[in-house]
């Protein structure tokens, strides 16, 4: 369907990670990436490793409880978002090979499937759990995702997503660099600048989506320096952040849950392997 295919990760043993590249240092305030510059390159730079190790902290805490049959990440092979959660079959979705390969190499994930995210190839209501890191803020359409994750989510699944807060100093950063023809982050696939979406404007449309939000969290408090040494000298932020400006943290994350109205669960016994294997045919059709 679409093309879409399923790879068992034993096939992608042997894909080493990628090498991570040199990153210029010594700067105290940001500077922006070059236009076209590698976006594995700036999550492998200090700012970037900071920045993903309070998102793998947050997901290990808010999948660990989250129960089901199918769980699914979009993307993002930088992070691990399923490695805590104990659902019986966990698959990777990329829209391109290389993606999938260090998605497959670096996660928890069995299976992959590559597509694209504004059309997945998957039965309505079929997944448990899909986890979003940032996958909104580089998508060209994020609120057709986020239809398209309504549509294949069950009732009562739950959606973990990240996303970069316009409204803190890595906003500003991104904004300024914009304005000079760069940017704090690199550009996407099609050459465009990834979205600062706010918190406020997701809520909205998981609302119009049937979602409820369930939690959440800001974090990363400190500039969008370039080298550890000034990320260390800005770590005091962390817990006056916390305090006493949480809504201005660098990424935020939320969890919210499918809401379908007269929908009654009664266990997990409603589900059969025979349906599961049903529910992912489609995605497997071509392999």
């Amino acid at each position: 369907m679409g093309g879409a295919s399923l790879t068992q990760a034993a096939n992608h043993a042997d894909v080493p990670p990628p090498a991570r590249q040199p990153v210029p240092g010594g700067q105290p305030f940001h500077q922006p990436e070059p236009p076209g510059a590698d976006l594995a390159a700036f999550f492998s730079s200090p700012r970037g490793r900071y920045l993903l190790a309070w998102e793998q902290a947050q997901f290990d805490a808010r999948v660990s409880d989250i129960f089901g049959f199918n769980a699914g990440q979009l993307g993002m092979p930088e992070l691990d978002c399923l490695r805590t959660n104990r659902m019986p079959f966990a698959f990777a979705t990329a829209e391109n090979a290389f993606d999938g390969h260090r998605l497959l190499a670096g996660t928890r994930c069995t299976a992959l499937v590559e597509s694209s995210f504004e059309a997945l190839p998957f039965a309505g209501q079929s997944i448990d759990l899909l986890a979003l890191p940032h996958t909104l803020d580089f998508s060209a359409d994020p609120h057709q995702v986020l239809r398209e994750v309504e549509r294949v989510l069950a009732p009562e699944g739950r959606i973990v997503i990240t996303g970069f807060n316009p409204f803190s100093f890595w906003g500003l950063a991104q904004m300024v660099g914009r304005a000079g023809g760069g940017g704090l982050l690199p550009p996407k696939a099609d050459g465009t600048h990834a979205q600062f979406m706010s918190l406020l404007r997701l809520k909205d449309w998981l609302k119009l989506l049937n979602f409820e939000v369930e939690g959440g969290a800001f974090g990363c408090y400190r500039p969008p320096v370039r080298s550890d040494a000034w990320l260390d000298h800005t770590r005091w932020l962390e817990p006056a952040g916390d305090r006493w400006w949480p809504v201005f943290g660098a990424v935020y994350l939320i969890v919210a849950v499918k809401r379908v109205a007269g929908m009654r669960l009664i266990g997990r016994s409603w589900k059969t392997q025979g349906q599961r294997a049903a529910s992912l045919a489609p995605a497997t059709r071509n392999c």
